[in-house]
């Protein structure tokens, strides 16, 4: 341990120590008897800190690894801020948890040490999605709540999504003020593991039906749903927390051709039939694909394990099954809600929908169209939810996303819901079958009127501190050496979210982002083109977005525009990983 840092080979010793219980004491002795140097680093170079997503790691022992004492570090910090931050108020939490290992166990864990703190727990029976989680803060009229989730992540990883008393995760300034009184925390004894049970409620599954019926009521078009009832879709779980709300709210909808993928179907935190379970990626989405083809289906979806996240096929113009990208999904989506809203003539001056900075422009050109206000944020759906909070009875939220799979239509809830999702992806697709449309055609439609989009990101896997000090390094490079031309295309504007200051390149002006300060640097060319890097907050990896756009004059020429677009995202895309 002579090779490490004081602070780190403090944090060892320190679980080597009684504090601790003695399998876990056994584990940290193990590694440093077999002189698992890199385990060793990764595990207690640094604790766990809140991301865009919370907190989330590898499952294992240490100071920056998910287990009952980070998790009850947390948790006993998290509720020594809310009794601070309402004094005079009872005060709630809701808890629930995915199908990930553990899940079940440190929700029950995490339910406990709120519980001794005083604090009332709402505790989930069964695992269930984490929009639902979010519902049941408002609902119960929490303070706080927590899910215990990692997302798309892979198996070895879980989380901790902590949320405020709108049902959105923490934001500024809560997220740091949280982690104040987390690092307060001297000594894992200050942990109030042992529960009260009196003070924990147990959400059973009837709940489902106040939150099935309260996203009913957005539905657009009821009466369409009624004339395609025999829709034909496809549903995988992937291994997770969908298959208890998806299949139900459906039928709900009133869909009534609904196929499950048996084979992962039911929830396992082993993810045994993916290599990732998230829909972003083509092998997560093979088998509902295959099945999708087996049925000629009309739509085909596939959530994440904790169902905040929706993957999206269907046929082309070649009659072939296709994967969409989170823009593709979430530009479908805007357009449907809009249109049907315009419609039925209930657009509203106040209407207004909310995009990401690395998702797709095409979201706020839609918008425009329509004569709907966007609003655009950091990366991470939290800071939608904040818009949606801040916005609350002043103007009215319509849609949102981002290009990372996550989207919202109505504000029942603070966060990204695949669960409500799927229930207008469904809708959607049967307003425009009614037309005679697949969403494939609309979506051409889409880009022939406002523009075709091309969108690629790139992720670079950089695990451990050595790829952390990696990545903190490249984006030092890039801010040091930053490209002046990208794709043969000459770069117009630099925005830096870091120092929250724009540099046009050409007039030499600086002009302030109005933003909270975020590592996120963008290259816009004279094109138009975007193209972000920004390391994530929730794995380890850096991501290189780029996004192009020209106009298609016709559907007919839209493989030839794709071509010459594809061609020139791979050629951006090799300039800026180079770079």
């Amino acid at each position: 341990m002579t090779n490490f840092d004081n602070e780190t080979n403090g944090r060892i010793q320190q679980w080597l120590t009684a504090e601790y219980d003695q399998d876990t004491v056994a584990q940290v002795q193990k590694l440093v008897d077999d002189k698992e140097e890199t385990e060793l680093l990764d595990s207690f170079y640094k604790e766990l800190e809140f991301g865009t997503g919370g907190l989330r790691g590898i499952m294992g022992v240490g100071s920056n690894r998910m287990n009952k004492y980070t998790l009850g570090k947390a948790t006993q910090g998290l509720s020594n801020y809310l009794k601070k931050e309402f004094p005079n108020e009872e005060v709630k939490v809701a808890v629930s948890y995915d199908s990930r290992n553990n899940s079940q166990v440190f929700g029950k864990m995490v339910a406990d040490v709120f519980s001794a703190n005083g604090i009332k727990v709402y505790l989930f029976e069964e695992l269930r999605p984490t929009p639902m989680l979010s519902f049941a803060v408002r609902h119960f009229g929490c303070q706080g709540g927590v899910m215990l989730t990692a997302s798309h992540n892979p198996k070895e990883y879980n989380g901790y999504k902590a949320y405020w008393n709108d049902g959105g995760q923490l934001v500024a300034p809560h997220d740091k003020n949280v982690i104040t009184e987390v690092n307060a925390i001297q000594s894992v004894t200050e942990i109030k593991f042992e529960g009260i049970q009196d003070n924990i409620t147990v959400v059973k599954e009837d709940f489902d039906q106040i939150y099935i019926d309260a996203n009913k009521q957005l539905s657009i078009h009821p009466e369409i749903v009624a004339a395609q009832q025999d829709l034909k879709i496809v549903f995988s779980p992937i291994h997770g927390t969908g298959i208890t709300l998806v299949p139900k709210i459906l039928e709900a909808w009133g869909f009534k051709n609904v196929t499950v993928v048996e084979e992962q179907s039911k929830p396992d935190g082993n993810f045994p039939t993916v290599i990732y379970p998230n829909p972003e990626e083509e092998e997560a989405m093979s088998m509902a694909k295959q099945k999708g083809e087996a049925l000629d289906a009309d739509v085909v979806m596939a959530t994440d394990p904790d169902a905040d996240r929706v993957g999206v096929a269907v046929k082309n113009a070649n009659g072939t099954f296709q994967l969409l990208n989170g823009n593709q999904i979430g530009s479908l989506l805007t357009y449907y809600v809009l249109s049907a809203k315009q419609e039925k003539g209930e657009l509203q001056a106040e209407d207004y929908v909310v995009k990401t900075i690395v998702t797709s422009n095409l979201f706020s050109d839609i918008a425009t169209g329509f004569g709907v206000k966007s609003y655009e944020t950091l990366t991470g759906f939290k800071f939608i939810g904040e818009v949606i909070t801040n916005l609350e009875e002043k103007e009215n939220y319509l849609v949102g996303g981002e290009e990372s799979y996550g989207f919202l239509v109505g504000d029942l809830v603070r966060d990204k819901d695949a669960v409500n999702s799927c229930a207008f992806i469904a809708e959607m697709t049967a307003y425009f079958k009614n037309q005679g449309k697949s969403l494939f055609d609309v979506l051409l439609e889409i880009y022939e009127k406002y523009g075709f989009y091309q969108e690629k990101l790139i992720s670079l896997t950089k695990k451990g501190k050595a790829g952390a000090d990696e990545i903190k390094q490249m984006m030092i490079d890039l801010r040091a050496n930053a490209p002046k031309v990208l794709g043969g295309v000459a770069v117009s504007e630099i925005r830096d979210y870091e120092n929250k200051v724009a540099y046009d390149l050409t007039t030499g002006k600086k002009t302030a982002i109005d933003l909270p300060k975020s590592d996120v640097l963008q290259f816009i060319t004279v094109d138009g083109d975007v193209i972000s890097a920004r390391p994530s907050g929730t794995e380890p990896k850096i991501k290189f977005y780029c996004s192009v756009k020209e106009q298609l004059s016709a559907i007919s020429e839209y493989d030839m525009v794709a071509g010459k677009l594809e061609h020139k995202v791979e050629q951006i895309m090799a300039d800026i990983v180079k770079n």
